[in-house]
């Protein structure tokens, strides 16, 4: 059978003129072609027709598989990390579902977003490699390329530092889950609610309406009001004649109502508490009351607190600090007139 004895021949013995087409790595549809032709024009028309083509497509077709191994990885990655749960103290909240444990939406969303960066990375690595290996299989020197390549990559570098720096920070921001759309936060004097986030800028309206833009390269703290969980801080200022203890008992009772109001029961999240006296001012005893809400809920509940303490001291005729002036003169001694001044006549 002569085609059982060329093949083999064609991969143990690859002709001069198909080494000479592929720079001496050789071809072995050209080999093949040339073994039972013994024809160079053939056998190089067969490899630029056939060989080359097929390589190629081997290629992509190699990438796709690649490509989407990679992509199921990355998608059972996103998956196990979108199974959070949320503390239990945090299951009286709008969040809650039957079986007690609470979806984890800011972490489905950040785990989405990083997969769906991932993908991207993953995918534009894979078509440079294969374009790469694809432009060596005609015969295009690629040397020159990756050259070229390196030393625009590093002209960058140089040139666009402060926007590579955007986008790493950007990429551990969304990481890390240091804000999203809609948390209050302070970015040093800008403070304001998250109205949009990307790998490059954070735009932040404050409570004027204005917007700001800020490069998240520059963002060295950042301070979230709304994370998780947050807390409504209270100093209730009385006078120095009333019984501390009575009226730790009267804010705690306020307190403890509106923990059982239907309105804020899914507001806040524990039951409240009174720390006791935070300090001592020159006309008045300042005591402190927190309460443990839902993310940017401490706003709401913090009025309403107000209104209640306000009206249970009108009630129990509590009395609120008033500004106190103390006079020295002597007592025996009359009140003189006052002072003449100039009057126009």
């Amino acid at each position: 059978m002569p085609f059982a004895t060329t093949v083999p021949m064609a991969l143990l013995e690859m002709p001069k003129t198909c080494k000479d087409i592929n720079n001496g790595d050789g071809s072995w549809t050209c080999a093949a072609v040339y073994n039972w032709t013994h024809n160079d024009w053939l056998a190089h028309a067969a490899d630029w027709a056939i060989g080359k083509p097929f390589s190629i497509l081997c290629l992509i077709v190699g990438a796709l598989v690649v490509r989407w191994v990679l992509n199921r990885v990355i998608d059972r990655l996103v998956a196990r990390a979108s199974d959070g749960i949320l503390p239990s103290k945090l299951a009286r909240g709008p969040f809650a579902d039957p079986g007690g444990e609470t979806s984890a939406h800011r972490r489905v969303q950040r785990a989405v977003t990083m997969g769906s960066l991932l993908k991207s990375v993953t995918g534009g690595v894979i078509f440079v490699v294969v374009f790469m290996m694809a432009l060596a299989e005609v015969g295009v020197n690629i040397a020159p390329l990756i050259a070229g390549a390196g030393i625009v990559g590093v002209a960058l570098g140089f040139g666009a530092q402060s926007l590579v720096k955007d986008f790493l920070s950007g990429i551990f921001m969304i990481f890390e889950d240091q804000y999203g759309v809609g948390d209050s936060v302070t970015f040093g004097d800008v403070s304001g609610t998250i109205e949009a986030v990307s790998l490059r800028v954070t735009r932040v309206r404050d409570v004027d309406g204005t917007v700001w833009y800020v490069r998240n390269g520059e963002i060295l703290k950042v301070g979230n009001q709304s994370q998780n969980w947050s807390r409504t801080v209270l100093d209730i200022a009385v006078s120095y004649k009333e019984d501390v203890t009575r009226v730790r008992r009267i804010l705690k009772d306020v307190a403890h109502q509106l923990w059982e109001d239907e309105r804020y029961r899914e507001k806040i999240i524990e039951e409240p508490e009174v720390w006791g006296v935070q300090s001592l001012g020159p006309d008045s005893v300042v005591v402190r009351v927190t309460l443990k809400t839902m993310p940017q809920q401490q706003w709401v509940v913090a009025r309403e607190m107000r209104e209640r303490v306000k009206a249970r001291f009108d009630e129990e005729g509590v009395i609120t600090p008033l500004p106190q002036r103390i006079l020295y003169g002597d007592p025996g001694k009359p009140a003189g007139p006052p002072p003449e001044t100039d009057q126009p006549e």
